[in-house]
This record gives structure tokens, C-alpha cells and sequence, in this order.
């Protein structure tokens, strides 16, 4: 019943953004979809593993009652209705039967090992290291949710779990009836012989209302999906990185949301979801996209990016688009001092926050609650901080023309170098403009003390609620949740860190 919900993004999107019913506590626990699909999907399969145990020990009990050949209650009441079938509780009705006859030949069986072997592929190709280095493997794997949904609902239409009629239990009571289970329907007892009927199946009840929420959900998205998307600019940027500009009538955003983007001439089914990067003052919308897969690089290709000549317009390929949706980042203008953490790509849907700042700024836009930023962002590579210098540049010297410099203060870590970049930090380290970014705020090398971090943003401001927005990967995200525990319980001045991380 529950594992469909987190997925139906537009239930979602509509909960925690258009719909104001729910306060922000609880709509915060929104953001964490993904993580309770997951549970409910581990703890399916912990009690399908149980489900199966137990009729494993149900049919070897029904067999050893049918072989008994005693006056046992197991025996007595194994042989009733084995002369029409009409009324019976074993479900195994001879002694020539084995329990695996009926796994592979009854409907309950065979619906049974359908939807468990349905499961098993579909738990196996979601762990981490399928999904990330073989996307298609686990993205194909998944919809095998189809098989598992109609094994389950159509797996106790073979009434193998039988219990006594109603009108039976009437005119004979088990507890009263089952010493004489040896005169059962003789004369002179007051004990007739029993009546069994198969239970009827209940879980179509269960997931009848998630099904159809979904496939409204899914309706709505080939909608979406089906309307025209114009591509019109690709950018290629260092480090295996795209850009692509892109417009869509009636296209409504919000920082920090993202899209599920297909491209048909690579695949027909395959979605991906990516941030936008764009703003939603500018006239039109974007995502970054790094290179790491086989889906990036054939998309890389497709776009004429592995080419040196200019590709005209009519050859980039069609791009299909659903979205946007909501995320935590969503939430970013409701603090008055904000922490953005960004690692690697990770950087992506603070460039759209960003980039809405500058906009605000440019258009003296009072509304802004927010009165201090902090940016954090840890790279790699030096050439991923290319495409992203030119926006913190821009804001940098606007704030400084306003006299507003202290609204962003930015901290970019650079994780890893080698000897000749070294010697290159070392050599223009004393020039004005950091010699990687081109900004005046040094880049700073290895990574950084976190607990220190939150001590000053807590001194410098007591009795705050400061929201953390983090896109990057788990490691980084328990680190900070806990810093935002420690320091929300421990700072005797009243600061409150509140924990968002972006989920796909």
C-alpha cells in the first residue's frame, strides 16, 4: 500500500508547495521520499521471506497429514471433501502430492514465485553499485513492479488459506467439537461435520487506491511529457560538463526544483532526473549535465559537443521533459541566514538559487528574507570551478557596488591537485584574484572543519533558525546532520540548524 506513495512526485510537488494545508515540520518530511521507499521496500522483503517460510511449513504439515494414515485430528480433518472437493482444508487433497507440485502448478504458487522472483531482481539491481555504474540495469529492473503488483493481487484468488464457514462455526463450535472430532457427523452427536471455504482475496483492498493514484500520477506525466521542448543553446563547459538552454510553454519553476528529461533518439523509456540551473526570473530553463555514464556520453555526442564545427539547431536531438518538482531547496528564501553545501555537480541547484539572488538584487527586490548566505562548495577538479566562476563573479561585484559584500560569503575547497597545480597556487598565491576561480575570495585546499564552520555562524548569529540545503553524497550528509544536532542542542544561544538534503 505504501511503497507507490513516495514516488508519485506530483502528489508530492502539490503537497509540499501548492497545497498550504501542512505546516513546514511536516511537510519537511516529504524530502526524505526516496528513504522511505526504501524501508518499505526492505521490510517487504523481510516478511515476503517470512510468508515464504511459513507455507513452506504449512505444506510440509498439510503433506505429513495426508500420509498420517491414523485416527490423528490432522488426518480427520484432511479427508473431509475428498469426495466433492466442496468443502475441504487441506489444500493438498492426495497422498500423492508434493509441496512442490503445488508451488509450480496452483495459481497461489505460481503467483507467488512470479511476484518473489520480481522482488528479488528488482531489490538486487536497486543496490548502489548496480544503479550507479549500470543506470539502464536497475531503471528496466524497477518497472518489474508491474509483475509483482499483479502476482500479489492475484495470488489469493486460489483460496489456499482456508478457515471454517460462518454458518458452520453455528452449529459447530471448534472448541466444544474438537475432542469428538472422532464421531464428527455420527448419530446422537451434537457435533456435524465442519464446513471450509477458502478466504477471499484482500489485497486488491490494500493497493487499489496507491495503483490509481499512481497511474493518474503517470497519466499526468506522459501529458507533460508529450509537449514540445525547444533546445536553444548547448554549452560545452571543462570538465565533461553540458548546458542546455531550453524552453516549453507554460513552464513554471522554483530554485532548487528538477526534471526528469528523456531523449528519445537514445532511449524511448529511459527517464533521468537533473536540477535546473536556471533561475525562475530568467526567460527560459536549464540543467548542467556532467558526462559519467552511457546515456550522458551518447547524450554528449548526440548534441555535436564531442565535434569541433558549430552544430546547427536542427540537428540537436528532440528532448522530452517532465517536471518540474519539488525539492527541499524549495524552501531556501524562508531562512534568514541560509548554508548552502555543494560537492562536485552537487552544485547544481544552488547555481539556480543563486542566480534568483542576483536577479533580486538587479530588480531591488525588498522581499528578500534572507540576510546571509553561506556557500560551501568542495571540488575535485579545478576545471569544474569554470563554468560556475562566472555567476559567483557577477554576484561578487554586485554585492560589493551595493555595499552589501557580507550577504554571500563563499568558501570553495579544492579536494585534490597535484605537483604542477601546486606549484602554480604557490607561485600566484599573492595575487588579488584567486588564480583558479578569477574571484577574491582565495580558494582553499583540502576540506573543511565543519565543527569550527558551525561555531562561527552560531556566534555570529544567536537565536537564529539557520537552514542547511546539501546536494551531495551520503557520507558528507551524515556528517552534517549530525554537526546540525550537536550544535542545535549544545549552542546556549539559541541557534537551530535545520537539516534539508536534495533527493532523486
Amino acid at each position: 500500500m505504501l511503497i507507490l506513495l513516495p514516488v508519485c512526485r506530483n502528489l508530492l510537488s502539490f503537497l509540499r508547495g501548492s497545497c498550504q494545508c501542512f505546516s513546514r515540520n511536516v511537510t519537511r518530511q516529504l524530502d526524505g521520499n526516496i528513504t522511505f521507499h526504501k524501508l518499505v521496500a526492505y521490510m517487504i522483503a523481510f516478511h515476503t521471506a517470512v510468508h515464504i517460510i511459513a507455507h513452506l511449513f504449512n505444506f510440509e504439515w498439510f503433506m505429513d497429514a495426508q500420509l498420517d494414515n491414523t485416527t490423528s485430528l490432522p488426518y480427520v480433518l484432511s479427508q473431509i471433501g475428498n469426495g466433492d472437493n466442496r468443502s475441504y482444508l487441506n489444500p493438498i487433497r492426495t497422498n500423492q502430492t508434493n509441496p512442490t507440485e503445488v508451488a509450480f502448478t496452483y495459481l497461489a504458487g505460481l503467483s507467488g514465485v512470479a511476484s518473489t522472483l520480481a522482488l528479488i531482481l528488482m531489490i538486487t539491481s536497486s543496490m548502489e553499485v548496480i544503479r550507479r555504474s549500470y543506470f539502464e540495469v536497475f531503471w528496466y529492473t524497477h518497472h518489474l513492479f508491474v509483475v509483482f503488483y499483479i502476482g500479489i493481487v492475484i495470488h489469493g484468488i486460489g483460496r489456499i488459506v482456508r478457515g471454517q464457514t460462518a454458518e458452520s462455526i453455528k452449529v459447530h463450535d471448534p472448541k466444544q467439537c474438537i475432542s469428538q472430532y472422532q464421531t464428527w457427523g455420527k448419530n446422537n452427536t451434537e457435533c456435524p461435520v465442519p464446513d471450509f471455504a477458502g478466504n477471499p482475496p484482500m489485497t486488491w483492498m490494500w493497493v487499489v487506491g496507491p495503483m490509481f493514484l499512481y497511474l493518474c500520477e503517470r497519466l499526468v506525466r506522459f501529458w507533460r511529457s508529450q509537449q514540445k521542448v525547444v533546445v536553444t543553446k548547448v554549452v560545452t563547459h571543462p570538465s565533461k560538463t553540458i548546458e542546455l538552454q531550453l524552453k516549453k510553454k507554460g513552464f513554471k519553476m522554483e530554485v532548487g526544483q528538477y526534471v526528469f528529461m528523456k531523449c528519445p533518439s537514445i532511449s524511448q523509456l529511459e527517464w533521468h532526473p537533473f536540477t535546473l540551473t536556471s533561475a525562475p526570473e530568467e526567460d527560459h530553463f536549464s540543467v548542467h549535465i556532467r558526462i559519467v555514464g552511457d546515456w550522458t556520453q551518447k547524450l554528449f555526442e548526440a548534441c555535436g559537443c564531442d565535434k569541433k564545427e558549430f552544430q546547427e539547431a536542427w540537428k540537436l536531438p528532440k528532448i522530452a521533459i517532465d517536471g518540474p518538482f519539488g525539492t527541499a531547496s524549495e524552501d531556501v528564501f524562508r531562512y534568514e541566514v541560509v548554508m548552502l553545501v555543494g560537492a562536485g555537480i552537487g552544485v547544481t541547484p544552488f547555481a539556480s538559487i543563486l542566480k534568483s539572488v542576483w536577479y533580486r538584487y538587479s530588480h531591488n527586490n525588498t522581499n528578500l528574507v534572507t540576510k546571509k548566505i553561506y556557500f560551501y562548495w568542495l571540488c575535485r577538479e579545478t576545471q569544474a570551478f569554470e563554468w560556475f566562476a562566472d555567476l559567483l563573479q557577477s554576484l561578487e561585484s554586485q554585492m560589493l557596488e551595493r555595499g552589501n559584500a557580507d550577504f554571500l560569503s563563499y568558501n570553495i575547497y579544492l579536494t585534490s591537485w597535484n605537483e604542477a597545480e601546486a606549484t602554480h597556487f604557490t607561485v600566484h598565491h599573492e595575487e588579488e584574484n584567486d588564480p583558479i576561480t578569477g574571484l577574491k575570495q582565495k580558494t582553499l585546499y583540502g576540506r573543511p572543519n565543519w565543527d569550527n564552520e558551525f561555531k562561527t555562524i552560531a556566534s555570529n548569529h544567536p537565536g537564529t533558525r539557520v537552514g542547511l540545503f546539501l546536494c551531495g553524497p551520503e557520507s558528507l550528509a551524515k556528517s552534517l546532520g549530525k554537526n546540525c544536532n550537536t550544535h542545535s542542542d549544545a549552542d546556549p544561544r539559541g541557534v537551530h540548524f535545520i537539516f534539508n538534503k536534495e533527493n532523486f
